[in-house]
């Protein structure tokens, strides 16, 4: 009985195991196809070298580059500024639980401004306390849309009203940007690296 148990266990850890494992990892140069090289050598160029998502859309070297077209909007010449863009990344990554999102943009968002305290409370799931008017107010927009699927009259109204509609549909491409990326990721299961930032845990289902 106990040798039944303890295979039963055993096979549980192991599927455990193989449930974890990376499933879409850095691809070998000499398995690319050209198109593959070809997107691969666009994006070092811009870029650098690759890393965690880009890895992984690079099997789909034509989405690859068009998801980078709008990370590159999004990120670097979108409408809000790093201490607010890098927020919304953050509720985005934790709606996801993404940790390799958040890893990579944590550290970004303090560097930018954002008060630790309220990272943290974003990162245990919590509504941040002591937050500035701007953050409040994209925390309910960005919270709302990703939790409800829609945004509360005054919500909108409110972030308009401090905004504007260019900033607010800035936001919005930011947010399906990065749960693109997350999706990716969470399908992909990249492993974070070593060391950065606490990690970010799954929330209980």
């Amino acid at each position: 009985m106990l040798k039944v148990m303890f295979a039963i266990v055993l096979s549980l850890a192991f599927s455990l195991t193989a449930l974890a494992q990376e499933r879409m990892g850095p691809m070998p140069a000499e398995k690319m196809t050209p198109a593959q090289k070809q997107a691969a050598d666009d994006h070092t160029k811009a870029r650098g070298s690759l890393t965690g998502p880009w890895n992984v859309l690079l099997r789909s070297p034509e989405l690859m580059g068009r998801v980078r077209g709008l990370s590159d909007y999004v990120r670097f010449n979108g409408a809000l500024p790093p201490r607010l863009s890098e927020f919304v990344i953050l509720i985005t990554a934790r709606q996801w639980s993404q940790a390799y999102e958040w890893n990579a943009h944590y550290t970004l968002a303090v560097k930018g401004g954002l008060n630790p305290e309220i990272a943290k409370a974003i990162g245990d799931g919590r509504r941040p306390h002591g937050m500035a008017e701007d953050e409040e107010i994209l925390y309910d927009f960005a919270t709302e849309l990703l939790q409800n699927r829609s945004v509360s009259d005054a919500t909108y109204t409110r972030a308009i009203a401090k905004f504007g509609e260019k900033a607010m549909l800035d936001t919005i491409g930011l947010m399906g940007h990065y749960s693109l990326i997350a999706m990716v990721l969470n399908t992909a299961r990249t492993p974070v690296a070593p060391g950065g930032p606490p990690l970010l845990e799954r929330f209980p289902r």
